[in-house]
């Protein structure tokens, strides 16, 4: 079995591609920069992205199965194409926020796609994780710099998922049977404060870190002064406000797909240790 990852050198990217190597399956990446891949040897890397169709005509050749990442532009032109490649299975790195009814702009760059490549035919599978543990590697700077995180809503709940955990579903749906129109919730094991979190990074790094509490103005300042738009600064804010009401409970996909169970945070910040030092 061929497999097509875009995205490939991101954080679930990169560690779908070990796992498919790992699985015995030949693996195509689709990246913009390869001479900065960085991917192991065994991989056929490909210049690219989903808005360049000879590029992206030449990934989908020969291929069965594509993990996508959630990239609107070129959506139309990807499901053409692989159609007429004869890709059969399509797992898509969605979000939760399509879930929300409040027509984020998060939610609707995923439902975007989730629409275009169910309309397609594939034996599609859309994964949904909720906050992803490694959004705390914005905190990376100010902890080495200063021993401090800065955050508003310090004691909103969330379930932060390991990356390594999403990439366990998507290898599992693309290699296996009886995933086809599934659509998988995704989160961690336990629902953790933004204070907890930041307990569980000191403990992983032998270092205290302080935290201090942001207003909603001075968050929404720094996260567009760090190149966020300004849309979804609002809806990251929005999610904050959410959790702080109505504690975000944990979900047992992981477990229920993969076999194994979720890890915790705390096993996260242990296995990224050193980018908190």
């Amino acid at each position: 079995m061929t497999v097509l990852v875009t995205g490939a050198t991101g954080n679930v990217g990169r560690r779908l591609v070990d796992r498919l190597l790992a699985a015995g399956t030949q693996v195509r990446a689709l990246t913009r920069r390869p001479e900065t891949a960085g991917l192991p040897g065994d991989v056929e890397v490909l210049r690219g992205d989903l808005a360049d169709a000879d590029a992206l005509a030449t990934a989908l050749a020969g291929v069965d199965g594509v993990f996508l990442f959630p990239v609107p532009e070129g959506i139309e032109a990807f499901v053409e194409r692989a159609k007429a490649a004869g890709v059969r299975r399509v797992v898509v790195l969605s979000s939760k926020a399509v879930e929300f009814a409040d027509g984020n702009a998060i939610g609707e760059r995923h439902r975007v796609i989730e629409e275009a490549v169910e309309a397609g035919g594939f034996e599609w599978t859309f994964l949904r994780p909720g906050a992803f543990a490694t959004n705390t590697l914005a905190w990376a700077d100010s902890i080495r710099a200063e021993g401090v995180v800065r955050e508003p809503f310090v004691d909103a709940q969330q379930t932060p998922i390991h990356e390594d955990d999403i990439a366990a579903v998507a290898e599992t749906a693309l290699l296996e049977d009886g995933h086809a129109g599934a659509v998988y919730a995704l989160s961690g094991p336990e629902a953790l404060t933004v204070r907890e979190q930041v307990q569980a990074i000191s403990a992983a790094i032998g270092r205290e870190v302080g935290l201090e509490e942001q207003t909603l103005e001075q968050a929404r300042a720094h996260m567009v002064a760090g190149g966020v738009p300004e849309a979804i600064a609002d809806v990251l804010l929005s999610y904050g406000a959410r959790n702080l009401e109505n504690a975000e409970p944990p979900v047992r996909t992981v477990e229920q797909v993969t076999g194994r169970p979720a890890s915790t945070f705390a096993q996260w910040a242990v296995d990224h240790a050193g980018d908190f030092r």
